[in-house]
């Protein structure tokens, strides 16, 4: 058997090492030669352009682009072959297909061909034959090839940590293989980035990974089940399944904000893949209404609902977020299409075009958006009268048909119409639009819903996969607008308990009559808390499906003081205690932007970062923030200040305080002065 004890498979990490090295000075060698010959021929076009015509120059200019691909190919490979050189491969089994010899698998974060051999000396994490690393334990086991199923046995296993190229440990044939790197992984401090997970990836999550079939796969994850991980894994392994047809740039993330988009930046590029363009859901909104309205963002819609608990606000936002609306939605939708069209026989000098000509031709257009058939119909009506009257219409006739028939409709503005809606369903006061024009984050996307519907808009068709994560945070209106401007596949995933705002929270089983197509996937077993941790924020919301993985830790402290001052410097003592530690990252958790400001003016400190909605990037070190934005975000140790009966106290509130205990990985500390919240007294 190749490399059977610890020292050999040391001395293999070697030889591996060197054929790295030596791959990674022929892609240097030619990398050097490209940019020899990419400078001599743009040398060569610049000494003899004069004398060149358009096809020698159009030649020329595709041969230098090919170079320069080809070159930037080069070095794309040689950032691969130098992070293998790091950690050439976390895994193995020997497999045996029937009357085949065994065969050793290593598994890595990329594939790595011997080029002499020509065969494989590392498996891409995301190939065929790696799925048995993640499904199977010793035995019998088998795997999907795209030429169908392939059985045998798995005769070893092992798993191995390398870091800088030197191997740290190797475990063996353990039926619990995963679970002992798993402990490893989690009790580590966390520092400034999400990272791949291609070591620890359990059975479960690798289904998700690996689903091709799915055109809507939404995960329900509990709070630290990794969901957004799987999910940009997902997102590489399909890359990598369907290069022929689809591109990281074909792909599109919907993110919460630039600060957690920052913090997941780096898993792709750690998986080999390009950056994947994001966006927040306000922009996709401000590009959708063309930036002609100014509206409020969600992150000032919580804020308000954190900062005055007003009851007419509130019933908007919940009517605005319930399947009722989306239904009245569509039905007004009809009945505009049946009673604001006031048709009326047109004259156009001698000839006459009858109402039964404009009705049909409407009706021929029923799936163009209805704002849309003014001009079609204005053709077919300016064709029908050329034809009867035998000549061509002068500039003034076409004129005159091209206004007449928008003026048979009603109104002809998105913003009117909308307005109209909710006279029509005898509610104008549920629409709050001031004298600028600026809309309520409620309304924003109902009218961008209208304005697909009545107007269309075709300015996302080139995205090839959608992924939206915090699902939980959009309503069934916002969701029926992704579903009309992105007709491709989707990977949706968030968790209903971490909403924050409880008004206008969406499920799984809400995305579902969105998506009735859409694969569900709910995962229950929680990885970034200690059991500690876990059992304390189910006080707040108890949820009875959540398996915390067995990680002890110290009890979560809550802390309690006489003056808010006294709070404040007790919060200071707890940054100099995180200062002396092992730890990493501290994340100190306020309710509202208002008291992190408090919090962090308090501490005037180096190294403490304030993160507000303005901010772009995760910084390690001490954070102070909101829970609003700290969501899907974790820290080694969290601090979560002002946790007193008068400050938590709603439903809102109730949400923000358990997405704050959620973040923390190994400790929890609560302060608070005066009485304590009563979400935590049970």
């Amino acid at each position: 058997m190749i490399n059977a004890t610890e020292q050999e498979e040391r001395e293999y990490l070697e030889e591996i090492k060197e054929q790295l090295a030596l791959a990674i000075k022929r892609v240097d060698d030619a990398v050097k030669q490209f940019s020899d010959e990419l400078r001599q021929k743009k040398e060569y076009v610049h000494e003899h352009q004069s004398g060149m015509d358009e096809a020698d120059m159009v030649a020329a200019g595709q041969s230098i682009n090919r170079m320069a691909f080809t070159g930037e190919a080069a070095v794309a490979r040689k950032r691969k072959l130098f992070k293998l050189g790091q950690s050439p491969y976390f895994g193995r089994i020997d497999f045996a297909a029937p009357d085949k010899a065994v065969t050793p698998v290593y598994i890595g974060v990329y594939s790595f061909l011997d080029e002499r051999q020509r065969q494989n000396v590392i498996y891409d994490w995301r190939a065929p034959i790696s799925s048995l690393f993640y499904d199977f334990e010793l035995g019998e086991a088998s795997y999907t090839t795209p030429s169908g199923m392939v059985r045998g046995t798995i005769e070893l296993k092992r798993q191995y940590k390398i870091r800088d190229g030197r191997m740290e440990f190797m475990i063996e044939n353990d039926v619990n293989i995963h679970d002992d790197v798993l402990q490893r992984e989690l009790a580590k401090s966390s520092d400034d980035k999400m990272k791949n997970i291609v070591a620890t990836i359990q059975r479960d999550q690798n289904a998700v990974i690996r689903n091709e079939e799915a055109s809507v796969m939404v995960i329900q994850g509990v709070a630290g089940s990794g969901k957004t991980s799987i999910a940009l894994h997902r997102i590489a392994f399909l890359l990598y399944r369907f290069r022929e047809t689809i591109a990281a740039k074909d792909v599109l993330i919907i993110s919460p904000n630039k600060v957690f988009a920052d913090y997941i930046s780096n898993v792709l590029p750690e998986l080999g893949e390009e950056h994947i363009p994001e966006l927040g859901m306000e922009e996709l909104a401000a590009d959708l209404l063309e930036n002609r309205y100014k509206f409020q963002t969600f992150f000032e819609q919580v804020t308000a609902l954190l900062e005055a608990h007003e009851p007419a606000f509130i019933e908007r936002i919940r009517f605005k977020s319930s399947f009722d609306f989306l239904s009245r939605l569509n039905q007004y939708l009809v009945h505009i299409e049946n009673h604001y069209f006031t048709f009326t026989e047109l004259r156009v000098g001698r000839t006459v075009v009858p109402v039964s000509f404009l009705q049909a031709k409407f009706k021929t257009y029923h799936r163009v958006p209805l704002l849309k058939r003014f001009p079609l119909v204005a053709n077919d009506v300016r064709a029908y009268v050329r034809d009867a009257a035998g000549r061509k219409l002068t500039g003034e006739e076409k004129g005159t048909i091209g206004e007449a028939i928008p003026r048979m409709f009603r109104l002809h503005n998105v913003v009117d119409l909308y307005r109209d809606f909710y006279r029509w369903i005898g509610e104008p006061g549920l629409l709050r639009l001031d004298h600028r024009m600026t809309l309520e984050y409620a309304d924003v996307f109902p009218l961008i819903y209208l304005r697909i519907r009545l107007e269309g808009i075709t300015a996302y068709e080139h995205v090839r996969h959608l992924l939206v994560d915090e699902m939980q945070d959009y309503t069934p209106v916002q969701y029926a607008v992704l579903s009309r401007l992105f007709l491709c596949r989707k990977t949706i995933l968030g968790d209903v308990s971490q909403t924050v705002n409880p008004y206008s929270a969406s499920s799984a089983e809400t995305i579902e009559r969105v998506f009735p197509q859409a694969d569900v996937v709910r995962l229950y077993r929680s990885y970034r808390s200690t059991i500690e941790i876990t059992a304390f924020a189910q006080r707040i919301a108890p949820n009875p499906d959540i398996i915390p993985l067995e990680r002890h830790g110290p009890e979560p402290v809550v802390a309690g003081f006489n003056t808010t001052g006294e709070e404040l410097e007790a919060i200071r003592q707890l940054v100099v205690a995180f200062h002396s530690s092992a730890h990493q990252s501290l994340g100190i958790i306020c309710k509202t932007l208002r008291q992190a400001e408090q919090v962090y003016q308090a501490l005037e400190a180096p190294g403490v970062h304030l993160l507000t909605q303005d901010s772009t990037t995760f910084k390690e070190g001490v954070i102070v923030t909101t829970a609003h934005l700290a969501k899907g975000l974790e820290f080694d140790v969290v601090i979560v200040p002002f946790a007193s009966a008068r400050n938590y106290k709603t439903d809102v509130d109730k949400s923000m305080l358990y997405v704050a205990c959620t973040r923390a990985m190994h400790q929890l500390t609560l302060t608070c002065s005066g009485a304590l919240t009563v979400f935590l007294s049970r």
